[in-house]
């Protein structure tokens, strides 16, 4: 009995030695005296050699940002401003390559970066790359490819996200129609995708709401990042009678401004552009989708996946602007408490957004 009680209390001692001395960087020497029996005290001497195994922690993930434009243009500038917030907070150590362009650079950057620098997580936009950017994928299934996307994940790696933002569209489009005096509206978008058309079209939904009879002119400069087009295609808009514009693209509220104009910025709060005449916009905010992204590879659960539902106003990816009361002529007290009740309602889910990804028709009015 007291043979198996030494033979016991011996393992119990090694076994809290080891554990005890896991993170010690040097060998250990342990001396334990054990009764066996109560006529002889034997001295039993204990050498436990213990290994250093302390687990090197994990350093912040190694992120990549690959971009067609610019990143002043607000598409690509809403997922920079994520990922910098997120290497500002210690968890990603980030870097990326903008203005990249559509005639095959993206692939050969996308290629080298994945060899040589071999990151945990590529985020981009796929708009006008789409084939290159899923070839490079599929050739580096360890890597997670995080991108803006008009069509599905694909196994085991590839993830796509987009813009949500038709329900801030809607309420920013109900600013406009009631802040118009001509009742005409000018819209400039990039091109007509589904991703912009579904925008535009809820902007034009929400003017027509508080304001039937107004006329929503929309021109596409068929590019994503031109602004000299966009200028130019606004103040052509103003020619028309318009005296209100919707810059989907990057350029538009500098024509509003010079006219003196009211404006209405997208993907990001431009109010800083021009104070005195940007009222609100429609915002994204990419923040939901990195944190997931993430803990999803930091915790080696990623998976190929649609992320849709991280850039709606449910999770916090769309909001609206704070609106801008101190424009030139302020805005009336009831069109902001129209706009601030049909918030409400989207918000509770009393309120559905139509998401309507046809091409949206030079003239409302001539519909």
């Amino acid at each position: 009995m007291l043979r198996k009680t030494f033979i016991l209390l011996l393992g119990t001692i090694l076994l809290s030695l080891i554990a005890a001395c896991g993170a010690s960087p040097e060998p250990v020497t342990v001396v334990e005296t054990v009764v066996v029996t109560e006529e002889v005290e034997k001295i039993v001497t204990v050498e436990v050699a213990v290994e250093a195994t302390t687990e090197a922690e994990s350093g912040p993930l190694v992120v990549f940002g690959a971009y067609a434009t610019a990143i002043e243009e607000p598409w690509d500038g809403v997922i920079h401003a994520a990922l910098n917030a997120a290497q500002e907070s210690g968890q990603i150590e980030y870097t990326f390559s903008d203005d990249i362009g559509y005639s095959g650079d993206m692939e050969r950057i996308l290629r080298e970066v994945a060899e040589e620098t071999q990151p945990d997580v590529i985020f981009g936009d796929a708009f006008g790359n789409e084939e290159a950017v899923r070839r490079v994928a599929a050739d580096y299934p360890d890597i997670a490819f995080v991108f803006g996307s008009g069509g599905g994940p694909a196994e085991p790696n590839f993830s796509v996200f987009d813009n949500w933002i038709h329900e801030p569209a809607y309420l920013s489009g109900m600013l406009a129609g009631g802040l118009t005096k001509s009742n005409v509206i000018g819209v400039v978008g990039g091109l007509p995708v589904p991703e912009v058309n579904r925008i535009v079209n809820a902007f034009i939904a929400g003017a027509a709401s508080v304001n039937p009879d107004v006329d929503v002119k929309t021109t596409f400069i068929n590019s994503w990042f031109d602004p000299a087009a966009a200028k130019e295609a606004a103040l052509a808009q103003i020619d028309a009678g318009a005296d209100v514009l919707f810059a989907e693209r990057f350029g538009v509220i500098e024509a509003a401004a010079e006219n003196g104009l009211y404006a209405f910025g997208n993907m990001s709060d431009q109010t800083e552009l021009a104070p005195e005449y940007v009222v609100s916009g429609p915002v994204w905010n990419m923040n939901p989708t990195v944190e997931y992204i993430i803990n999803q590879v930091g915790g080696g659960t990623y998976t190929a996946q649609d992320l849709k539902d991280f850039s709606m106003v449910a999770k916090g990816g769309a909001t609206l602007a704070d609106i801008n009361t101190a424009v030139e002529g302020g805005i009336p007290d009831d069109l902001l408490e129209q706009v601030q009740a049909k918030q409400q309602e989207i918000v509770s889910g009393l309120f559905r957004v139509d998401i309507d990804e046809a091409q949206p028709p030079t003239s409302s009015a001539a519909e």
